[in-house]
């Protein structure tokens, strides 16, 4: 697959960093057996990664902004671009040795997404879009599942942890999905539920509480592989309100329904 010269940086920044997080993951499966646990260790690990991928960005592209998840809003002295970048996506899966993490590098022009990049280095899936170009896993052209009956669908969705979210209306929600759908799945990761969803894997996706940097790269992948992104109610973009419906358009249609009824 021909990639364009911003992409290619994307790719090259995000594997390098996702080397990092590959070695460190090693590690932190070691830590597992230790009283004090690796927290402080995967901490580390999350800003070495994010280190790598600034300087990355900022070497072939020096004049854009970035917005981050550890050291937030950069400004850039253009104006027109900004990178969104979570360097690890999925922190939880990884501090506790489950292989379902990625790096997640989406780039706007203008407050568009207009490339991204989504990459596990444990199980080695680099997805990539461009706008108006497709969208890919290790260079395979992808498409969003076909299935437009939610009761042979399986939805992947985030659950609010103790804290955050309004647990209520999720489980008004959840039960909404669950009456008619083939079966519930959670990643644990957002970039990576949008992936799998853009992959084929899982049929639809609803999540609140969300940064722009955990969906950016992934709402453009799904929407390159035919899908169709919106927040849950339908009225506004996931960037800014941080809540994501990700699905084919048929089963999009349904769950956006079902979501509503809750």
């Amino acid at each position: 697959m021909p990639r364009s010269a911003l992409l290619n940086v994307m790719v090259q920044a995000a594997m390098k960093a996702g080397r990092s997080l590959a070695r460190d993951f090693g590690e932190v499966e070691n830590l597992q057996v230790s009283l004090k646990g690796p927290g402080d260790f995967v901490s580390a690990a999350d800003h070495r990664a994010e280190k790598i991928l600034h300087q990355e960005l900022s070497r072939v592209r020096p004049g854009y902004g970035f917005l981050m998840e550890e050291s937030g809003a950069i400004e850039g002295t253009d104006p027109n671009h900004r990178w969104l970048v979570d360097p690890l996506d999925g922190t939880t899966n990884f501090l506790h040795a489950i292989p379902l993490f990625a790096v997640s590098i989406g780039l706007e022009r203008n407050g568009e997404v207009i490339a991204g990049v989504v990459f596990n280095p444990v199980m080695n899936e680099l997805y990539t879009a461009e706008k108006g170009v497709g969208a890919y896993l290790n260079d395979r052209r992808i498409r969003v599942a076909q299935r437009r009956s939610l009761d042979q669908a399986v939805i992947t969705c985030g659950i609010p942890h103790q804290g955050r979210g309004e647990h209520a209306r999720f489980l008004r929600e959840l039960g909404q999905v669950m009456a008619g759908s083939a079966g519930i799945r959670r990643s644990g990761a957002a970039s990576i539920d949008l992936a799998w969803v853009a992959a084929g894997r899982f049929d639809g996706y609803f999540e609140c509480g969300l940064s722009p940097w955990d969906i950016a790269a992934g709402m453009l992948i799904v929407s390159e592989a035919g899908g169709y992104v919106s927040d849950i109610s339908g009225k506004g973009s996931p960037i800014d309100t941080g809540s994501v419906l990700a699905a084919n358009p048929d089963i999009h249609r349904l769950l956006a329904d079902r979501l509503a009824a809750a």
